[in-house]
């Protein structure tokens, strides 16, 4: 099968949705809204506590287990999701959410609040723009998908190269590549999560999980996005 007649086939699968789709997506977004909230109130906890947020920065060891337990989370999360509960899947995602914002809130403790809140509303009308391309196109992004993912390799390796180099302009330059990355996940995010739902004839459990699934890579590109973009517009204290 070429890749036309596959676009093709896709392209009419998608104009004859099922009818559990519409609350599917819904779920997707509303499951991303309430990991964001809890973020984001979890990170305003901890900055409201001077003396957690300096332990934060002074205590590596602390730190970097919080990190270590966000990534075997959510690795432990899209690995297993199959053999686990709608319950416990949800669980673990509200856990995650909690642990990513009490990490951030060291990051954000150096910026202003002002610019904080200025940053978070372009992330999400960069967002909600790139997300409605992401559901509305007929062009097949999968090409594009494959490729945004070997950059996103490279943008990790680069960024934990220059943790130790130090260099500001090689900084700069991985903060925009950062921005653009995220911008384009986030298209073919919501494309593929739309083609995942659209097979989805019944609103069964494992329907729910792969909502559930998708309303995860949406908030990962969200608060990805959001922290490049501060990088770049934010005010520092």
């Amino acid at each position: 099968m070429t890749q036309e007649e596959l676009t093709r086939m896709i392209n009419e699968q998608e104009g004859s949705l099922s009818l559990a789709f519409p609350a599917l997506m819904r779920k997707v977004y509303l499951w991303m809204a309430l990991a964001l909230t809890i973020t984001g109130f979890a990170s305003m906890i901890v900055m409201s506590n001077e003396s957690f947020i300096y332990t934060l920065f002074n205590n590596q060891i602390l730190f970097w287990g919080l990190i270590i337990g966000e990534l075997i989370l959510v690795f432990s999360l899209s690995a297993r999701i199959s053999k686990m509960s709608i319950t416990t899947a949800t669980i673990m995602f509200v856990l995650y959410s909690v642990i990513n914002g009490v990490t951030l809130a060291p990051l954000l403790f150096m910026f202003t609040k002002a610019s904080i809140a200025k940053v978070f509303f372009i992330t999400a009308g960069t967002f909600g723009v790139m997300s409605l391309i992401g559901y509305t196109t007929k062009t097949d992004l999968s090409s594009i998908g494959k490729i945004l993912f070997m950059a996103l390799i490279g943008l990790i390796i680069a960024t934990v190269v220059n943790l130790f180099m130090h260099n500001s302009t090689l900084d700069l330059i991985i903060s925009y590549a950062g921005v653009v990355i995220f911008v384009g996940l986030t298209a073919w995010d919501t494309q593929k999560i739309k083609r995942m739902l659209a097979m989805c004839e019944e609103p069964d459990e494992q329907a729910h999980k792969i909502a559930l699934m998708g309303s995860l890579a949406l908030y990962l590109d969200f608060i990805n996005l959001f922290i490049w973009l501060l990088r770049i517009l934010g005010d520092r204290r």
